[in-house]
């Protein structure tokens, strides 16, 4: 492998972590909030209000902005085949992510799908 293509494929990984960090965090915040979203304007203006006082929405969107930076950079690098490909360990990391850190149910189709996701990403890399 070339040393730019691997420079490329860290920042590719940088970047699906960045996003991985950042739905973790809106997950939580998510998570943390007791009013339900209903059809009421003035529900849905309460939400908002409790969303955004939130510091994991702060954090998670300064981590947003961070892999909007970094994906930018691979973009002006390499291929958008290439790159997007390999993007797709965003789904790998969540996958992991939310069985290991959120204690969500991982069921065995969607081990599977992770599995292929990886053959995928294996077979756009060497490709």
């Amino acid at each position: 492998m070339k040393e730019g293509l691997s420079f490329i494929l860290l920042l590719i990984i940088a970047a699906s972590i960045l996003d991985t960090v950042t739905q973790l965090l809106l997950k939580s915040a998510i998570n943390s909030l007791r009013v339900s979203v209903s059809g009421s304007l003035g529900k849905i203006i309460q939400f908002i209000m409790q969303l955004i006082r939130l510091p994991q929405v702060w954090v998670a969107l300064f981590f947003s902005v961070l892999a909007l930076c970094v994906w930018l950079f691979v973009l002006s690098r390499a291929d958008l085949s290439l790159a997007f490909s390999i993007g797709s360990l965003h789904y790998i990391f969540i996958a992991f992510s939310s069985r290991f850190l959120l204690k969500e149910k991982v069921g065995f189709k969607r081990w599977l799908g992770t599995f292929f996701i990886v053959i995928g990403i294996v077979l756009v890399t060497i490709g």
